[in-house]
């Protein structure tokens, strides 16, 4: 009989799955019980690298992936990669697109604030959802005034990379199209809205549902290109249908010029702080 003493190899307790720390395991993170988390993730994140920048208020700014720089049909002429099967829209018309949008992001972030802080934060920041087209024509004007910019971007069964435009570290995504909208949402305090499909349908009704019932204050909203915009929706016949109030058209008002959109939001209310007098 051996006097040594019994082997306790606890290799198999080591390497187990239940004996990691919860917040180091991805199958247990990723799993369907902590769906609620990740949620709550994916809002104090942002939050954080939000609030680190001392960002208060953004100009939210939606439109199609698909306009072009130049308006060209190349996919390779955006800093960001369109979808599978996304065709660019070329032509002179997309060019002007996208240089309205280019503009407009260069003209509200030299006139809003996103370059002087005041009482220590940045108001009216450019915020688009990161991608190619409008999205990166705004963060690109946003750059070139030499200001900060934020893009939202979604995470999606394909390919999605943020334009090169965005500050880096206001350069975030996402799972969650819910969490993803209320980021674009929470801090806005106008939205500029240029000619787009689905996916800006989608966001801009709903931050007209928001302000229709209530659920977010008053807030200047633009929609670029009045021709585009009831072309694709009949406004006027939900008013006539009774499915919306006559009032509910007040909600949002066209421009046709990157000028054009920053003077309406003025007009409307937008808040714009300029830095501080110096006193001597």
């Amino acid at each position: 009989m051996s006097d040594d003493p019994p082997s306790h190899d606890n290799s198999a307790q080591m390497a187990a799955s239940a004996y990691r720390l919860a917040a180091l395991d991805p199958d247990f993170l990723m799993g369907d019980s902590t769906r609620g988390v990740r949620f709550l993730l994916e809002y104090a994140k942002a939050e954080e690298m939000l609030r680190a920048w001392s960002i208060r208020s953004t100009i939210v700014v939606f439109g199609s992936a698909r306009i072009m720089p130049g308006g060209s049909g190349d996919p390779e002429d955006t800093s960001s990669t369109l979808m599978p099967g996304q065709k660019p829209r070329p032509g002179t018309h997309s060019a002007f697109l996208y240089e309205e949008a280019r503009r407009f992001g260069r003209i509200a972030s030299e006139r809003g604030g996103a370059l002087h802080p005041r009482d220590g934060v940045l108001d009216n920041v450019i915020a688009t959802g990161g991608g190619p087209g409008i999205m990166e024509a705004a963060n690109r004007g946003a750059t070139e005034a030499g200001a900060p910019s934020i893009g939202f971007n979604i995470q999606l069964p394909f390919e999605q990379e943020p334009n090169a435009f965005s500050t880096p570290d206001l350069t975030f995504q996402f799972h969650y199209f819910a969490m993803r909208k209320m980021h674009l949402a929470m801090r806005a305090a106008a939205l500029v809205v240029f000619p787009g499909g689905f996916g800006t349908f989608d966001e801009l009704f709903e931050i007209l549902t928001l302000r229709q019932t209530g659920k977010a204050p008053e807030m200047p909203i633009v929609l670029f290109e009045k021709d585009y915009w009831t072309r694709v929706i009949n406004f006027e016949a939900l008013a006539e249908e009774g499915m919306i109030k006559p009032e509910d058209l007040a909600l949002f008002q066209f421009a046709e010029t990157a000028e054009e959109a920053w003077e309406c939001l003025v007009r409307r209310g937008l808040t714009v702080r300029g830095p501080k007098p110096i006193t001597t």
